[in-house]
């Protein structure tokens, strides 16, 4: 049970183990409050869309405590939630984007496991990738699922490009948190939860603008 409130310190901005170590790792994470708040308002009438903004503010609470607390039992909290939005996005796409029967969408969404073990493994031998190896997975998938969908829906495949985009470039400021920390002592952790919220709203707004073409279209 001792194993649950181990602290420990994985990030440049932290020098010690008290509640306030790290302030702009902590705070930033309003922006994923202020993001689910934003997309709340507008998906109205869309609950599977109003799922993702609920699980879009958990993600902000469990990233807070484990940057505050920094035990074992608050990165579960922060890991989770991130997980679970995935997942349901992942059906989501399989479900609504290629309009999948709902069991043949749940088996495809369970291709992400064995997909996402095999890339990590992939990238374990790639210093600067190893370092975020279990979300580097996602932008590749996200744009692979673009790239894919340009003809069928060509604004829905355009958003998801951009959202891949959006994620590399969060990706490389969570990877440089460590390499960079002796130029910049707070660290670049910050960033990623910043262009992490910027960019999982805009995927609950391209599910949402998907929502909205497909019932113009039926008019």
């Amino acid at each position: 049970m001792d194993e649950f409130f181990r602290q420990f310190d994985s990030y440049c901005e932290r020098t010690d183990l008290t509640y306030w170590s790290e302030p702009l790792n902590a705070l930033s994470n309003l922006a994923f409050i202020v993001a689910a708040v934003i997309l709340w308002r507008r998906t109205a009438g869309m609950p599977l869309a109003r799922t993702l903004c609920a699980i879009l503010s958990v993600i902000g609470i469990g990233s807070y405590l484990f940057h505050t607390h920094a035990t074992v039992w608050a990165v579960i909290l922060d890991v989770v939630p991130i997980g679970v939005f995935v997942l349901v996005y992942v059906f989501l796409a399989n479900y609504r984007y290629w309009s999948l029967p709902l069991w043949t969408a749940l088996g495809a969404t369970a291709l992400f496991f064995p997909y996402s073990y095999l890339v990590v493994q992939g990238l374990d031998d790639l210093p600067f990738f190893r370092i975020s190896a279990a979300y580097w997975p996602l932008p590749i998938l996200i744009a692979a699922y673009g790239i894919a969908l340009l003809r069928r829906h060509p604004d829905t495949g355009r958003g998801l490009l951009i959202g891949a985009a959006l994620l590399v470039v969060s990706l490389t400021f969570r990877s440089l948190d460590a390499v960079a920390c002796d130029a910049v002592p707070t660290g670049t952790h910050f960033a990623w939860h910043l262009l992490n919220a910027i960019m999982l709203g805009w995927m609950i707004e391209v599910y949402r603008r998907h929502l909205l073409a497909k019932a113009q279209a039926r008019r």
